[in-house]
């Protein structure tokens, strides 16, 4: 039930031989280099998620400090989280101008930015400028990057690869919550915000060690199929990816023509430069500064119009109708896991186990499992045998499956285990970019992540508002967890509905030609 962007040849126009000839594998794939970026995706996860899942200690100081109520107050976070994953697809826009390390340490900049002046706030509206807008910005600007970097540097270990970077954000949770504690105890919530913006810095250290692949050693990578399995299903979804790829072709030509005319752009400027070598400096300094901007023009241009055409070209990403599905499952996805944390202390309350949650939280079993799920999905995935896109969806069925069985749960014993496999199932966060990239390729996964993330990121923002508008109205939380499942089985049936539709789509063209 699983394709690979290679099997459905979602190329943009890429030649499919250039796969046959020999070229030198680069050493740094699947290996070397390839280490340190898991290393650098790690920390950005402690230093941006890890933190964001910390934020209820800082939510609680600012309740007793601004005296505002406790839903503006919570916008605070939600925007901050929100925002960090609905600019994704702005994000990928920096990305293909700029490239992913210089992304990231704008962002790392930005991020600590937001923390800094967030200490001088004087109202709640300050914050939702400082810490939920300019440091959402910032925390997108480095998240994306981190998770692209990953995809291209890895092509056999890549689901593991994701599995081990994502962990960051369960030991970042821990981690962040206990430090932000000790802070604020220590030096207040304001000196504590200050001294959080000076750790967000490090974020520029780990942009830095992103150090990018060539183009052509990209290409060559992602030539390799990952398993034979995926082989076999890839003729059920060409039939609605072949004309994405003629769309790809014609677009690759109108590249070629801008980019002979910023060629001649460039040389004419460069020409006037070698021939101005006679006169003055203050000339000679104004043809730099002309070389530079015309320099920076391109960039521009070309990286605005692969962001363009990716998302409204011919080549538009939504020509690719499991990618489609893939969107519309995220839509509903994000919120089943960000809601059992919201509201399960409350559902602790009703059925009197506060004493049994105090000595061990079911919000820890859900992230300490968390973490292990990851490893564990990433591993299982990797396998030659065992298909990437299954196991997506096992894990999502199994989530399911638990968001609806919770509120049926009134002893400690069974929430307890419902967590668990909640917090087990949600480790298929790690697949996400895995899957993203064998739809869409490493060239467009910085565009194509970029929109699912800001999908899982509008769930994340109206999901747990949704939940509590539910509970006012029916004065339970059963509802809101049988609602927001059903949701994200609707979601689940589109990634399992779609493959089926484009696998009968080409015996029926088959059909009509032989009555033809």
């Amino acid at each position: 039930m699983y394709t690979s962007r290679e099997d459905i040849g979602y190329d943009f126009g890429d030649n499919s031989k250039d796969g046959s000839k020999t070229t030198q594998p680069n050493p740094n794939i699947d290996r070397g280099w390839a280490w340190m970026i898991v290393l650098s995706s790690f920390l950005v996860h402690i230093l941006i998620m890890g933190s964001q899942m910390a934020l209820g200690v800082l939510n609680i100081e600012w309740l007793e400090e601004f005296n505002q109520s406790r839903g503006l107050t919570a916008w605070v976070s939600s925007l901050s989280m929100g925002i960090t994953l609905i600019v994704g697809p702005f994000i990928g826009l920096f990305i293909n101008m700029c490239g992913c390390r210089k992304t990231a340490i704008i962002g790392g900049i930005l991020n600590a930015l937001g923390w800094i002046l967030s200490a001088y706030a004087s109202n709640v509206h300050y914050l939702f400028i400082t810490f939920g807008v300019t440091a959402g910005v910032g925390s997108g600007m480095v998240y994306l990057p981190a998770v692209v970097m990953v995809g291209q540097y890895f092509q056999k270990r890549r689901a593991l690869a994701q599995g081990l970077s994502t962990t960051g954000t369960g030991f970042g949770a821990f981690l962040m919550t206990a430090l932000l504690k000790y802070l604020c105890v220590e030096f207040g919530w304001r000196n504590a915000m200050f001294i959080q913006g000076a750790i967000a810095l490090n974020l520029c250290v780990c942009g830095a060690l992103m150090r990018p692949l060539s183009s052509k050693e990209v290409v060559n990578e992602t030539c390799i199929v990952r398993n034979n399995s995926e082989v076999n299903h890839a003729k059920a979804l060409s039939h609605s990816t072949e004309t994405v790829k003629s769309n790809g072709v014609l677009n690759g030509e109108q590249e070629k023509k801008e980019e002979a005319t910023n060629e001649e752009v460039l040389d004419s400027v460069q020409r006037i430069e070698s021939g101005g070598k006679s006169r003055s400096g203050k000339h000679m300094y104004g043809l730099c500064i002309l070389k530079r901007v015309s320099q920076l023009t391109v960039t521009v241009r070309k990286g605005f119009r692969i962001w363009y055409s990716s998302y409204f070209g011919a080549a538009s990403l939504f020509t690719n109708r499991v990618f489609v599905a893939f969107i519309i499952w995220a839509l509903f996805a994000y919120s089943s896991f960000v809601i059992p944390f919201i509201h399960l202390p409350e559902i602790v309350k009703q059925y009197n186990l506060s004493r049994q949650n105090n000595i061990f939280p079911l919000t820890s079993i859900i992230a300490i499992v968390h973490i292990l799920g990851k490893v564990i999905l990433g591993i299982i995935s990797d396998l030659p045998c065992i298909s990437t896109w299954n196991v997506f969806l096992m894990a999502n069925f199994t989530l399911v499956a638990c968001i609806l069985i919770l509120p049926l749960m009134q002893t400690y014993i069974g929430l307890a285990v419902i967590c668990a496999l909640i917090g087990f199932s949600s480790g298929y966060f790690s697949l996400m970019p895995v899957v993203t990239e064998d739809l869409v390729g490493t060239k467009h996964l910085a565009n194509a992540y970029g929109i699912i993330i800001c999908a899982n990121g509008i769930s994340a923002l109206l999901g747990p508002p949704f939940a509590g508008w539910i509970y006012d109205i029916t004065q339970k939380y059963d509802f809101s967890f049988y609602i927001c499942g059903l949701l994200y089985m609707v979601g689940v049936i589109f990634l399992l509905v779609q493959p089926c539709i484009q696998k009968k789509q080409p015996r029926e063209k088959s059909a009509e030609e032989a009555q033809v």
